[in-house]
């Protein structure tokens, strides 16, 4: 374990690890409230789930010099990536946290419709169909400037949005099947994960 001392860095380094606890505790918070049981459930989730889970461990294990900068560049430069980095992070958690308390007794780890199940469009949900993925990937985002070596970052992001790619799909198709036209009608006027900037 290599240590170099860099302010800025060691900022962002701490910034973004007290937003990964915000991110657990949201997390830990979800499952608590959440409904038991399931109407439905679609096991195929679970492979995007690890999949997502190998992006993020990428990310993790392939880390630079701990309190080192992202590329060599001026301190300018580096403060204005800092910004960034720690806006991202606390943008997500604050993101994740408003789209785990829409949900409420909805929240789920896997993909699951739970009896008396209500189609979420309020709320982070009236921008995105899936906001807290966008959360996941903008904290997969923060943690690579933060820690990760750059070449990490491409096989790490593909590993990320393919097993993004196949929980949105598993859980939409659930979705899909019990609102049907309800369903259809929201997906043609938000979209699944990144949001439009031109309307």
């Amino acid at each position: 374990m290599t240590f170099r001392s860099d302010g800025i860095a060691e900022l962002v380094y701490f910034s973004v690890l007290a937003c990964w606890l915000g991110f657990a505790l949201i997390a830990v918070m979800g499952m608590r409230g959440a409904a038991a049981g399931a109407r439905k459930r679609n096991e195929k989730s679970n492979s995007g789930f690890l999949l997502q889970g190998v992006g993020y461990a990428i990310c993790f294990c392939f880390f630079r010099t701990y309190f080192s900068p992202f590329l060599p560049m001026s301190r300018a430069s580096e403060a204005i990536l800092a910004a960034v980095t720690i806006t991202v992070a606390a943008g997500s958690v604050w993101l994740c946290y408003a789209a785990a308390r829409t949900l409420g007794k909805q929240w789920a780890l896997v993909a699951r419709v739970i009896e008396g199940h209500e189609l979420i469009t309020r709320g982070p949900y009236a921008v995105v169909r899936n906001p807290i993925y966008l959360a996941m990937f903008g904290m997969f985002a923060a943690t690579g400037l933060a820690v990760s070596r750059w070449q990490a970052l491409l096989p790490g992001v593909i590993a990320f949005f393919v097993g993004t790619a196949i929980r949105i799909r598993t859980e939409e198709r659930l979705l899909a099947e019990t609102f049907s036209a309800e369903f259809d009608d929201y997906a043609r006027r938000v979209p699944a994960l990144f949001p439009r900037l031109l309307r």
